[in-house]
């Protein structure tokens, strides 16, 4: 019989080899949820950081306010194209709060019309518009502490409008006005300019626009799209298809107007295009073929014509049937 020390070596040895003798077991612990870990416990005497007590203002934190708030100086000017000469004057400086207000506009907070403005704003974003005629344009603007200076490139040219009738005719400067809208289709063009002069000079911003010339007021229009370059001026002549006729109603060719006669003039269409009261009317007219109708008293007459490109004409209507071309 073993004694008790050995039983006990024994036992040991076995458990010694029992252990060796089993495989390793790593447990998973990847798609375990690892709870929160507790949140420290809040400091009951500390002051809460949205309630802090603000620090006290230093000399130099309120120089600092003292100049956001002060007006700086601004220097704006404009010139034609990139390299070009400054515009010395006819400009119209605006100066706009760059965020809107409540309403949803843009505050102006400042206005010159010198060709250079020197203005004082307060630091901060703006957006500035300058307009030279019909050209303009905006920019941001940012004013910091300290002189501020801005060059503003309007790439603008110049256009002149003239228009004659085809055979170089002219046309006088009463009988002609043009409107000038941007380029595109018809129904997205916008209105630039309305019932401008011959040969006045328009400054418009470099691109292609739309143009509508009216020789007297009825249907004698000329369309075209013109390009305007930067610093350049465009001189422009449209040709009209058209006459300036006047009427009157005689006993005989060549005889005197007929006074109190009411005048109609239809298009071959029978689209009625001029009425009028008097012993000698006239008007514009586009080529084309015409009814013209004098009515006086109770009595109408009537002739056909066709009006062809040229200068003034005179057209009679008989009070007896017409003979003759």
């Amino acid at each position: 019989m073993l004694s008790a020390k050995r039983l006990i070596v024994a036992a040991v040895l076995a458990c010694a080899l029992v252990s060796t003798a089993m495989p390793t077991v790593v447990l998973a612990q990847d798609a375990t949820e690892i709870p929160p870990l507790p949140r420290p416990r809040p400091d009951r005497d500390a002051t809460p950081a949205d309630t802090a007590a603000p620090a006290a203002p230093t000399p130099a934190s309120e120089a600092a306010s003292a100049l956001a708030r002060t007006p700086q100086p601004v220097t704006l000017s404009a010139q034609i194209s990139q390299n070009g000469q400054p515009i010395p004057d006819g400009l119209i400086w605006r100066v706009f709060e760059a965020m809107p207000d409540s309403t949803g506009e843009m505050p102006l907070v400042a206005k010159s019309d010198q060709g250079t403005a020197r203005l004082d704003l307060p630091p901060g974003e703006y957006v500035v518009h300058v307009a030279y005629g019909r050209a303009q344009l905006s920019e941001p603007l940012t004013v910091a502490p300290g002189n501020n200076e801005k060059m503003i490139d309007l790439e603008a040219g110049a256009l002149r409008l003239n228009s004659a009738v085809t055979g170089d005719i002219p046309i006088p400067a009463t009988q002609l006005k043009f409107d000038i809208f941007t380029a595109g289709t018809e129904a997205n063009r916008v209105l630039i300019a309305e019932g401008l002069p011959p040969n006045d000079i328009v400054t418009l911003n470099a691109g292609t626009y739309h143009i509508v010339s009216h020789f007297g007021s009825i249907n004698a229009v000329v369309r075209a799209d013109l390009r305007v370059e930067a610093g350049e001026l465009t001189d422009a002549t449209l040709f009209h298809h058209a006459s300036e006729v006047s009427f009157k109603l005689v006993s005989e060719a060549g005889g005197e107007a007929i006074a109190d006669v009411e005048w109609t003039v239809m298009s071959a269409n029978g689209e009625t295009v001029f009425t009028d009261r008097g012993a000698f009317p006239s008007t514009v007219l586009a080529e084309g073929d015409y009814s013209v109708l004098a009515k006086q008293g109770e009595q109408v007459y009537n002739r056909e014509v066709e009006i062809v490109p040229g200068g003034s004409r005179e057209i009679e209507v008989l009070t007896s049937v017409y003979q003759g071309g």
